[in-house]
């Protein structure tokens, strides 16, 4: 029989992979609401966030409680220790899609996304859609060749950064100083959204392998 122990354990992984599923949602909606300049959907994203933090609060509670009241050895230690972190990874993703939820919201009823760079955000949105549902995938199987691969994806969103910033460098834009801040602020979100997913994957490592994070298996 398997104790309450183990039984909380499994909980507190499920919490995380929970938490994968609020932060995808967050930015599926604030993508959409920086595409379509939509301010109902914006305000969403903004106030759903309260969600994915008392989420993160209850799993930290969860996981001192666990180290303190029942000394967990080897694995279960890197588990809690290590998904206090992913924790924080995770409830910063949200944040993030906030931030692009404001974003949309700070040019409403305008778009703070060019014509032509439409494209490219929502190829970042469709990245950014990817990597959290592998992460959610690699939390709950604890897969560290999947967690490794989370790479893969972050190289996809830093060249869609990179083609974001060269257009906006370029002598041809020709949005003003204000379009191109904004696209700079955007597209650096979602790339650091991406950034945290693989810090999340080099935690899963970790606990996997207890390979020490610093040297965890993700270039």
């Amino acid at each position: 029989m398997r104790s309450a122990y183990h039984e909380q354990l499994d909980q507190f992984d499920d919490g995380l992979v929970r938490m994968t599923k609020l932060v995808n949602a967050a930015m599926i909606k604030a993508t959409n609401a920086l595409l379509d300049a939509d301010l109902a959907l914006a305000e969403s994203v903004i106030a759903g966030d309260d969600q994915i933090d008392a989420l993160a609060h209850d799993l930290e509670d969860e996981a001192l409680q666990l180290v303190a009241l029942q000394a967990p050895v080897a694995t279960e230690l890197r588990v809690l220790l290590s998904g206090l972190r992913i924790s924080a990874s995770l409830e910063r993703m949200g944040d993030l899609a906030v931030h692009v939820a404001k974003a949309a919201r700070l040019r409403y009823p305008a778009s703070a996304v060019p014509t032509e760079l439409r494209q490219v955000i929502i190829n970042m949105g469709e990245v950014a859609e990817r990597i959290v549902q592998q992460t959610g995938e690699v939390l709950a199987n604890r897969d560290a060749t999947a967690a490794a691969a989370l790479a893969i994806i972050d190289d996809e969103m830093d060249s869609l950064h990179r083609q974001l910033f060269n257009a906006v460098l370029s002598d041809d834009w020709a949005h003003g100083v204000e379009a191109a801040i904004d696209v700079t602020l955007v597209s650096r979100y979602y790339e650091r959204f991406a950034d945290h997913a693989v810090t999340v994957g080099k935690r899963v490592i970790h606990i996997v392998t207890g390979e020490p994070y610093s040297t965890a298996g993700i270039e």
